[in-house]
């Protein structure tokens, strides 16, 4: 199936259209899926972990989006044979056995669908099994109970196989559930935020896994566990406050952090928002959020020929993927329609689409240590982050994580190359160099203060090297203030936004202190604010070094020589999807011995250091 009658068949507005849509897609994957089998074949590239297994996540994937349509009451043709795989599967007896699983595997992730589906329809799966069948599944499922697996979301998963078993009228262990939960608790930051694991980041799951799950708690468990479901919902309408900001009025999200291939997973919470009747937002509000967001993404190469969601971002990209996807793992973006759940009649389905709420230009998130900014009346969402070292290292870490700025409109660039400033995506970041063509950013943090004008991070590129960075959102615009205390000769390097290049259609303004690139997807600039001036540029990226395009990518850049000492380096940055931007029209800034006085065009800022 061509990507382009997704995009033009499909207006998504309404309950059936977005069942079609599921629909179309579990069709794309029943020609993969053979009868009998106890998984789906999907590519030949590879994770971690085996092929079988790969398999049996493809299939245990697709369940995200065929048990909400069964709960809601729809048809589907394809669902006995998904019975079936579950029955072969599960049966230590049958060649297709999904073995049993060891620490850390990968399978133990696939249990929390079938813990899913349980609690989700209740009687009404299990009665499709026999006794042995229904003996064998709860056997399976069981090895999660004290399985070893990392300090992390993954404890949600072990939690839905008790509340399916629960939801089902099976025996459940309500020791395992707090157990599980005391753990998670320890991950707490406040505000309705939670690091995904101790001392690990705030990504998009905490949206997509802690609350996602949490709601599903709290609504399916609510009169067997009241006082922990009150808690879940009440961290969740504090989590959503916060996290409207991150969409933009178009329906793009801003991509941050890694498992992005699980696409619109992104805005799987509000998906369980309405199914938990959240009251933080009105109906209409998370309706156009969720309409909006699979709009933007079904306008986008993420399918191939035969309808099949591929590896990558807004297009296929095996770069940018984790070591851990498999061809499967990007059906987790179907845990979004939980919304096909509800009934027609529900209120989610029967409000008026609305557009984003009124939102200040600026949200602090102290607990996520980010600023998120709207500008252009919401149509382009960006946010500054202190950078967030990810302990795993995993595939381009510090692109995904440690950048100054991400964009909903942008996106970011990946590496390409260890050598050369066009292959080490030094967009929104400061690269050093020793001369030698190997560069060097920002990657942990020593210290980071967050504020509601600014964000502080102090770093350490080398152990000779010191810099303090102050990121001020300013209007559209950003100032950057870097401050640098090195002991040995270095070249920096930093970058704006990163736009499409199209030769013959993107154009290139490089002025004393200033470039500006206009491209067929907006604009961007950077302005030379430091006390001693840099030299402006740009470079081109590879293809495929942006997450948004497959085209290559045009950066604007300022770069210098720094000799040893301390130095300060300030510029201003903005990006524009509509509006146009002039380096004339940049804020400006003035150093003084204890502040940085910054004046714009939405007034000054005194911030003191």
């Amino acid at each position: 199936m061509a990507y382009g009658e997704w995009q033009n068949a499909n207006p998504l507005t309404t309950r059936q259209q977005v069942a079609d849509l599921v629909k179309g897609l579990l069709q794309a994957l029943d020609t993969q899926f053979a009868a009998g089998e106890t998984g789906i074949t999907l590519g030949n590239t590879c994770a971690h972990y085996g092929p079988d297994i790969a398999r049996m996540e493809g299939l245990s994937r697709a369940l995200w989006g065929v048990f909400p349509l069964l709960a809601g009451g729809d048809t589907l043709p394809e669902a006995e044979k998904y019975l079936n795989a579950i029955r072969y599967g599960t049966d230590p007896q049958h060649p297709g056995y999904w073995g049993d699983t060891g620490p850390y595997d990968q399978r133990l992730v696939e249990m929390a669908a079938y813990g899913y589906g349980l609690a989700l329809l209740d009687g009404r799966l299990t009665r499709h099994f026999s006794a042995r069948e229904l003996e064998n599944l709860i056997n399976w499922l069981s090895q999660i109970d004290d399985a070893q697996m990392p300090d992390s979301n993954w404890n949600y998963f072990a939690i839905l196989v008790q509340m399916g078993f629960k939801c089902a009228g099976l025996p459940w262990q309500r020791e395992a559930v707090e157990r599980r939960f005391a753990m998670m608790e320890a991950y707490y930051l406040g505000d309705g935020w939670y690091s995904d694991g101790p001392g690990r980041p705030k990504d998009y799951y905490i949206s997509m896994a802690f609350h996602f799950y949490g709601l599903l708690y709290a609504t399916l468990m609510a009169d067997d566990d009241p006082q922990r479901a009150a808690l879940l919902r009440s961290r969740a309408s504090l989590f959503a406050a916060d996290f409207i900001h991150f969409s933009a009025a178009d329906g793009a999200s801003i991509p941050f952090g890694r498992s992005l291939t699980y696409r619109f997973a992104m805005v799987a919470f509000w998906s369980a928002a309405a199914f938990a009747g959240l009251d933080t937002f009105a109906p209409g509000v998370m309706k156009g959020i969720v309409l909006r967001h699979l709009r933007w993404w079904f306008d986008k190469p993420i399918l191939d020929r035969d309808g099949i969601l591929t590896l990558g971002y807004a297009y296929p990209n095996l770069a940018m993927c984790e070591d851990y996807n498999s061809p499967g793992s990007p059906y987790w973006a179907l845990k979004t329609f939980l919304i096909l759940a509800l009934p027609d009649t529900h209120p989610f389905w029967q409000a008026d689409e609305l557009p984003l709420p009124a939102l200040p230009a600026v949200r602090a998130i102290t607990p996520a240590d980010q600023l998120l900014v709207h500008s252009e009346g919401s149509r382009h969402a960006w946010l500054l982050t202190s950078g967030q070292l990810e302990l795993n290292n995993y595939v381009n870490t510090e692109a995904k994580y440690t950048k100054f700025a991400y964009s909903s409109a942008f996106g970011f660039t990946i590496e390409r190359g260890r050598y050369g400033i066009k292959h080490a995506a030094c967009d929104s970041m400061l690269l050093l160099s020793e001369g030698d063509g190997y560069y060097r950013g920002r990657r942990g943090c020593d210290s980071v203060q967050t504020s509601d004008t600014h964000i502080f991070s102090r770093w350490s590129p080398w152990r000779d090297v010191q810099i303090s960075t102050w990121l001020i959102p300013c209007g559209a615009w950003h100032l950057r203030v870097h401050h640098i205390d090195s002991a040995r000769a270095l070249h920096a390097v930093e970058g704006g936004f990163a736009v499409m290049h199209q030769p013959g259609i993107t154009a290139v303004d490089e002025r004393d202190g200033a470039t500006l690139i206009a491209s067929a997807v907006g604009s961007s600039c950077i302005v030379e604010r430091s006390p001693r001036a840099r030299l402006a540029g740009h470079v081109i990226t590879p293809p495929n070094s942006s997450i948004m395009f497959a085209e290559c990518a045009a950066i604007p850049q300022l770069s210098g020589e720094l000799p040893p000492g301390e130095h300060w380096l300030c510029c201003a940055v903005a990006a524009g999807v509509s509006e146009p931007l002039s380096p004339d029209n940049a804020p400006r800034l003035t150093l003084t011995a204890t502040s940085l006085h910054v004046s714009g065009a939405d007034g000054e800022t005194t911030i003191l250091i």
